[in-house]
């Protein structure tokens, strides 16, 4: 008879087991671990950006107006627009996306003039009939029957970048935006996500041809407007704003212009009765509120600016507020659905009406005031 082998208990070879498998998978842990901290210290030592965490203000909640008799003016001729102007003639304008200066004639727009550049953005028209456009990548042109000239590209020697609005005053002077002085326009998730004031609002004078920085600390500069009196100019910002005092006693001050914003504020536009449009965009508090609670989490977004767009969506409807010269929201239209327009970047009132153009349309919208 052989002898008998002795065997293990069968819990005793579960256990050894267990054991060997609980090592490698300790090891596989921890090198993850290690991964992760290396791929996240990387990202910080990296950043192109040094991020502060802000305090963004939940948006107010005002009794609104839904926009109704909407129409669609120029639809399909109109590529993503920024912004409109009207001349002293009472013609409208505006630049879309593929570079082409557009005008209103008998309800159809119709090309104008061309210039050579996929980033326009705000205008506006001049006394002497002439129409300044503010282009992200190069500049300032002025338009004309004549042509187009880019009048304005280098300020202090230094090339300039991020135009983004400009108004004319009664003398002739020029004050637009320069949304960062940091940051290039294609880099503006960055200004966003460091949080820092690197807008600029400057001064063009065409008796001279001189430049001058008037005010500084802008947060993303946006939307500029010159009161009825010219006393004070309007700022839009990302989550402000704010006046510079031109005259009078508080001349050389910068103010809170509006306060309890319903959103972040776009482009401006001074109203025929003294009182302002501003385009409002609507952004979700919730995911502001996380985005503003980790240095890291901006670290990250600007590693990867695909993430910061799926993150900060933009739409939620047309939404533009009228403020009167005191700052006061005294109304508030709405499209609460978005299927009207899923934006709006700019309002500008001609008469009774109020026209509404938007990035992301190829049309530009009107709608009856009274």
């Amino acid at each position: 008879m052989a002898p008998s082998r002795k065997t293990e208990p069968e819990t005793s070879k579960k256990g050894r087991t267990s054991s060997k498998l609980f090592v490698p998978a300790c090891y596989s842990f921890g090198f993850l671990l290690v991964c992760l901290i290396a791929f996240l210290l990387q990202i910080v030592y990296f950043s192109p950006i040094s991020p502060v965490l802000d305090e963004v203000p939940q948006p107010a909640v005002l009794s609104a107006t839904q926009l109704q008799d909407f129409i669609k003016v120029g639809e399909g001729s109109v590529n993503h627009p920024e912004d409109a102007s009207m001349d002293k003639n009472g013609v409208i304008y505006t630049a879309t996306r593929d570079g082409w200066i557009k005008r209103l004639q008998d309800g159809t727009w119709v090309n104008w003039k061309f210039i050579d550049s996929q980033t326009l953005v705000g205008l506006t028209s001049t006394k002497e009939g002439h129409l300044i456009i503010c282009d992200n990548a190069n500049g300032l042109h002025k338009v004309s029957e004549d042509g187009v000239e880019n009048f304005l590209s280098y300020v202090n020697g230094s090339k300039l970048r991020f135009a983004n609005d400009v108004v004319e005053a009664s003398d002739g002077s020029l004050y637009f935006t320069v949304s960062s002085s940091k940051y290039l326009p294609h880099e503006y998730c960055l200004d966003i996500l460091e949080g820092k004031p690197h807008g600029q609002l400057l001064k063009y004078d065409p008796s001279s041809n001189i430049t001058t920085l008037v005010a500084d600390g802008f947060y993303f500069a946006n939307g500029v407007a010159l009161s009825r009196d010219e006393d004070y100019v309007v700022v839009c910002e990302s989550w402000k704003c704010r006046k510079y005092w031109l005259k009078g006693e508080r001349k050389g001050k910068l103010e809170t212009f509006a306060e309890n914003l319903p959103g972040a504020p776009d482009n401006i536009n001074l109203a025929p009765d003294g009182t302002f449009w501003i385009a409002i965009i609507k952004l979700d508090a919730r995911r502001m509120k996380v985005l503003n609670s980790s240095k890291l989490i901006k670290h990250v977004l600007a590693a990867y600016p695909k993430l910061f767009s799926r993150f900060i969506t933009l739409g939620g409807g047309a939404h533009l507020i009228n403020v009167a010269e005191d700052g006061t929201i005294i109304r508030n239209l709405v499209d609460p659905t978005g299927q009207l327009m899923s934006f709006v970047t700019s309002g500008l009132q001609v008469d009774d009406h109020l026209y509404m153009i938007s990035l992301t349309s190829n049309f530009i919208g009107k709608v009856q005031l009274s």
